[in-house]
């Protein structure tokens, strides 16, 4: 399944700064940044529950927000992009070599 993670994470302390930084290196680790808060991931379902899971563990929720988009069919369906689009299709990829 394909989903847009989006997420405000409060700055204004230190511990909000912590806080960005691991929301981020989490989302790294399942998807690609398409935009400075925004992640386009590749997931089984599996893999989505532990990332929500993780990223729960991370937030205040009285601070922060992360929302979860879910894109239906193909990328080229669901998404249009004006401007630089650096997405890389890792399936593809793979499939290539």
């Amino acid at each position: 399944m394909r989903v847009l993670i989006t997420y405000d994470v409060g700055t204004v302390e230190k511990k909000g700064q912590r806080r960005l930084r691991r929301v981020a290196k989490l989302c790294e680790n399942f998807g690609q940044r398409v935009q400075k808060s925004v992640f386009e991931c590749s997931v089984t379902k599996t893999q989505l529950a532990s990332l929500k899971q993780q990223l729960r563990g991370e937030i205040d929720v009285d601070k922060d927000s992360i929302r979860f988009y879910y894109l239906r069919g193909d990328r080229k369906q669901a998404v249009e992009v004006f401007g630089p689009d650096s997405y890389v299709d890792f399936e593809v990829e793979a499939l290539i070599f």
